[in-house]
């Protein structure tokens, strides 16, 4: 059950609301969320008690981006086994929330699998859920540490791609904080290189339908003081045809074997746009985003999203649960919709993938499969 008005935070700064963490107040243990469907106008926090209200938040993008999915699905397991629902039943339904992100099932086989074994000792029902949780925080902890890793890695790969600073990178949906255990994952990048003094503009896609990008990273990008202007999607490619941009930095929700990115709808055409006019075209991502048993960008599994998002104009609440988005309508009654949340790169039009563990360039399944093995062809620094 979730109570989505629980807290009603004023007067923080967000770097310091975290997107997610674990309570354990005397009524039993919650799980606590930025409801991002309400920013930028308010900050909301929603309190999961069980794991299909963190399944419905889920759904509804109110935690949403690879790197939290996952954290959030371990501790979805943590929080059924705490409360003694179910494990493997809400193990199933979270996996199953946003298919096309593979960190969510990554969390959530971690926490289960610790779960698991502890049962399998021999031990009770409370160290089993214990031993779940204290993985949900491991993973947390882990995230947190890989974001600042590829924000070293990606600021060093920027240098060297173009020496000199003065970075104009045009982002993509949100990858800051939001979506992190830390500060993110490409936005992490450009946030570097904004403290060294290296960055002369973040050009911050809107990211139709649902407007990631304007409601979420302009919302970071201002709280963090960074250089920054919002531009239509469409309005991409004028922004390349004038020179104004200097490489595009993106997330990722799936890496397959060959290096196949998906991320949210709209990457590939920057990609296109970017190789047409001779820009990087750089992936930042942990490696529990690269799926070695996804052997290629035809087999990643695209998430359909629900035609309102496309045929209602909605104010920065969305609504958790029912049939519409209780929005104002911009398109005929019955309009068929094409909706999918994420589109697919192949390894070609991808200059580099940041990762924790290092930089993969040119992206090859071999790379990626050093990459998994430990074997990086180049760790870079900044």
């Amino acid at each position: 059950m979730a109570d989505q008005d629980a807290h009603t935070v004023e007067g923080r700064h967000a770097t310091e609301l975290p997107a997610i963490r674990w309570e354990e107040p005397p009524e039993g243990p919650v799980l606590v969320l930025l409801d991002q469907t309400r920013l930028p106008a308010e900050e909301v926090e929603l309190v999961c008690t069980d794991a299909p209200a963190l399944v419905e938040a889920i759904r509804s993008l109110a935690v949403r981006g690879a790197p939290l999915l996952g954290i959030a699905g371990a501790y979805g397991v943590a929080l059924a086994a705490a409360r003694g629902f179910d494990v493997d039943e809400a193990a199933v339904a979270l996996q199953g929330a946003r298919p096309t992100a593979v960190n969510l099932s990554v969390g959530v086989r971690r926490a289960r699998a610790a779960h698991r074994a502890v049962l399998t000792e021999g031990g009770d029902p409370q160290q089993a859920a214990a031993a779940a949780l204290a993985a949900a925080r491991a993973l947390h902890r882990e995230d947190a540490e890989a974001s600042a890793r590829m924000a070293g890695h990606g600021l060093a790969l920027l240098d060297e791609l173009l020496p000199g600073g003065g970075h104009r990178i045009l982002t993509h949906c949100n990858t800051g904080s939001l979506v992190s255990g830390g500060e993110g994952t490409a936005f992490a990048v450009a946030l570097a290189a904004h403290r060294k003094g290296r960055l002369r503009r973040l050009w911050v896609d809107e990211t139709r339908p649902l407007l990631q990008g304007a409601r979420l990273t302009a919302y970071e990008a201002a709280r963090s003081g960074m250089a920054y202007t919002l531009l239509t999607d469409n309005a991409a490619g004028s922004l390349f045809a004038a020179g104004e941009v200097d490489a595009v930095l993106i997330g990722a929700d799936r890496i397959a074997a060959d290096g196949s990115v998906a991320n949210k709808v709209g990457s590939y055409p920057l990609a296109v746009l970017a190789r047409y006019h001779h820009v990087p075209f750089i992936v930042v991502a942990p490696v529990t985003t690269v799926d070695p048993d996804t052997p290629d960008g035809a087999s990643i599994e695209v998430e359909q999203r629900p035609g309102f998002e496309v045929t209602e104009i909605t104010a920065a609440r969305v609504s958790i649960g029912g049939a519409g988005g209780g929005g104002v309508p911009v398109a005929p009654l019955g309009t068929q919709v094409y909706n999918p949340a994420f589109d697919v790169t192949p390894p070609e039009l991808v200059t580099a993938i940041v990762t924790e563990a290092g930089v993969v360039s040119p992206v090859t399944a071999a790379a990626l499969a050093d990459l998994l093995s430990g074997q990086v062809a180049q760790p870079l620094e900044a």
